[in-house]
């Protein structure tokens, strides 16, 4: 059996830096593990036609508790399909539910979880997908509640106080990847 590969969960509220500071966590592994894999929140859903490209919901049934749930559990059971083949899988996404980062710690053997905490005035102020200055219904953290994590490989405060950069430098001492 060939060595397992390792799930890098980025996981915060939207516009937390999930993609920004997950991406660019990836493009720097991938220097080291040219074989390592990138999963999008966004982009998943978009490949599994739950919206168009510019956001718009397809099917309103999508964002029920049980669509979410179920979105998540997919999503986390392909990285761990890809880990056991020996892949690190960088993924970027809110997995609002404790059950489901439960299910991953229990599941995915070599599991590192790296919550980007970041308090709701940064969240307003960045707003890129104008979700809290909409107001925007179904929305996490907002009108939606979400179980905050609470067993984190690492918390990591993204408030604007380090670059993305001096974060991903930080994260590649903490895992021991440098």
């Amino acid at each position: 059996m060939s060595k397992k590969g390792t799930v890098y969960f980025f996981t915060g509220l939207a516009g937390a830096g999930k993609t920004t500071i997950g991406g660019l966590f990836y493009q720097r592994l991938k220097e080291k593990k040219p074989d390592a894999i990138l999963i999008d929140g966004d982009l998943s859903r978009l490949a599994a036609g739950h919206s168009t490209e510019d956001g718009k919901v397809l099917l309103e049934d999508r964002y029920t508790t049980e669509a979410r749930k179920a979105g998540a559990f997919g999503s986390f059971q392909a990285c761990k399909y890809y880990a056991e083949q020996g892949h690190d899988v960088v993924i970027c996404s809110i997995a609002m539910y404790t059950e489901v980062r439960a299910w991953n710690r229990e599941n995915i053997e070599k599991y590192k979880e790296i919550y980007l905490k970041v308090t709701h005035e940064t969240l307003y102020k960045r707003d890129q997908k104008k979700l809290y200055s909409s107001k925007a219904k179904n929305v996490v953290g907002v009108d939606l509640p979400w179980d905050e994590p609470g067993h984190s490989s690492i918390v990591v405060p993204n408030d604007g106080h380090e670059t993305p950069e001096e974060i991903v430098d930080h994260l590649f001492r903490f895992f021991g990847l440098e």
